[in-house]
């Protein structure tokens, strides 16, 4: 039986195009109808760009008659909403900026553009990317499109829910301490979180400076590969984007991992869900057979993420959301009588319970008295943390892990149990700390709900995890 157009891939779709079998147009129609048909229950998107979409692709279809040729040309896709679309409302999930319209685009945004992607719409997301589970967002949870009673994991829960329902051919997301890699877990998708710097971060709505990371959520690795062989590299106004040569990643897929040595950290996985541990060493008697070495290693010190993670996230959120104060932008309350009602009721009724308890535990770390105690120990760890994957990175040449140590929680399951949610990222946030590539990979079903495996490469190594993931 033939795929409809929005379920096939980045490679299938533009073999079609190149062919003249399809156009841009009913490529991007086939998206929306799935869009209309199924985003009213799911909830994966927050805006729709129907006009924009169809004329994006229309320009894209004019582009390739003229001659141009590229992966991406005529491509849809859906961005993330805390990445700044010029014209188009950008909410991040929050009433504090509901009717904020971004007035320019993201550098990532930019360079999709530049290669004729054709963007969709926004997607849904836990408010200001706070959350693994994509229930914290000011327009209703985004619900799991392989069972609806289920979470698609967070914060870039409408994006790969949006992959994972068909409703696009790729999107983006950011990936802070796990963003991308836990709802592309849950969802049954590919999640890529590049190396830190490695795609640009100027025009995404900061949340944590020193480890946010824009990535691709897709239906299979080398679609992960081809959309970061545009997106990543340097751009302007972003000190952090580095400037450093960008391959065609894609020339990794299906290389031989033969001879290939791969680090697991026994002691942290330990506790994972043992139907998870089975689907995982399953998956390593299978890259066993493929001339692959699976060599244990020791991680002691990455237990300590989530501590560290929760000290630094909440306190670079503390500085980053004082721009929200409802003067400069998004909503303000008219019912403040004095300069100091606009600040607190603006923010009490603009952030959600997440936003506000995140921003408390911030401030009180960075306060005078505890700065020492909490955030420069936190600091400390982190770079112990770093510097035991980078040892570990010198004998092997990637670090696997299950990429959750559960299947997907039902909904509401979790919501009243912050420090549970937290622990959803245990096997992520080390990655993140030490701003190393990771990608989630399906693996198998356990319960009839998709698992994933988290490969974790050297700084700017991400050819290896298309090369592994690839394999898989």
């Amino acid at each position: 039986m033939s795929k409809s157009l929005n379920q096939l891939t980045i490679r299938q779709a533009q073999a079609k195009l190149e062919d003249g079998e399809i156009t841009s147009v009913e490529l991007t129609r086939a998206c929306l109808g799935r869009i209309k048909k199924t985003n009213p229950k799911i909830n994966a998107l927050i805006t729709v760009c129907e006009a924009g979409a169809l004329e994006e692709a229309e320009k894209a279809d004019e582009r390739r008659k003229n001659g141009e040729t590229g992966q991406l040309l005529g491509i849809p896709y859906i961005a993330k909403d805390i990445i700044l679309t010029k014209g188009i409302r950008t909410t991040v999930a929050s009433k504090i900026l509901d009717n904020y319209i971004a007035p320019y685009d993201a550098t990532i945004i930019k360079k999709l553009k530049k290669a004729g992607a054709v963007l969709l719409g926004k997607a849904n997301m836990d408010e200001f990317a706070h959350g693994a589970s994509g229930e914290n967002s000011a327009y209703g949870a985004t619900l799991n499109p392989v069972d609806n009673t289920r979470v698609p994991g967070g914060s870039s829960s409408g994006s790969a829910a949006a992959v994972a329902d068909d409703m696009c051919i790729f999107s983006l997301g950011t990936d802070t301490g796990g963003s991308i890699r836990c709802p592309a877990s849950f969802c049954g998708v590919v999640g890529l979180k590049p190396t830190y710097g490695r795609s640009s971060r100027f025009g995404l709505i900061s949340m944590t400076s020193s480890t946010d990371v824009p990535g691709p959520i897709a239906k299979t690795v080398e679609d992960a590969s081809i959309v970061l062989s545009v997106i990543a590299g340097p751009g302007e106004n972003d000190f952090t984007a580095l400037d450093k040569p960008v391959g065609d990643y894609s020339k990794m897929i299906n290389k031989s991992i033969e001879r290939i040595k791969i680090g697991i950290p026994r002691k942290l996985i330990k506790d994972t869900d043992k139907n998870i541990l089975k689907v995982f060493d399953k998956l390593l008697d299978k890259l066993r057979e493929q001339g692959v070495e699976i060599i244990d290693i020791e991680l002691p010190h990455a237990k300590y993420g989530i501590p560290v993670y929760y000290i630094i996230t909440p306190s670079e959120i503390s500085s980053n959301l004082a721009r929200f104060d409802g003067i400069r932008y998004g909503f303000s309350d008219k019912e403040a009588k004095n300069l100091l009602e606009v600040y607190t009721k603006s923010r009490g009724k603009g952030f959600g319970d997440e936003a506000k308890r995140r921003i408390m535990i911030g401030t009180y770390a960075l306060s005078a008295g505890y700065y020492d105690a909490y955030y420069l120990q936190a600091q400390k760890v982190r770079t112990k943390i770093k510097d035991e994957l980078d040892s570990e990175l010198k004998k092997v040449d990637a670090i696997m892990t299950p990429t959750q140590p559960d299947i997907a929680f039902k909904i509401g399951q979790q919501v009243d149990d912050p420090l549970k949610m937290y622990l959803e990222d245990i096997f992520l946030s080390p990655a993140s700390l030490a701003g190393l590539p990771a990608i989630s990979i399906p693996m198998g079903e356990v319960k009839e709900m998709p698992v994933g495996v988290q490969i974790i490469g050297k700084r700017l190594d991400e050819k290896i995890l298309f090369r592994i993931g690839s394999n898989i």
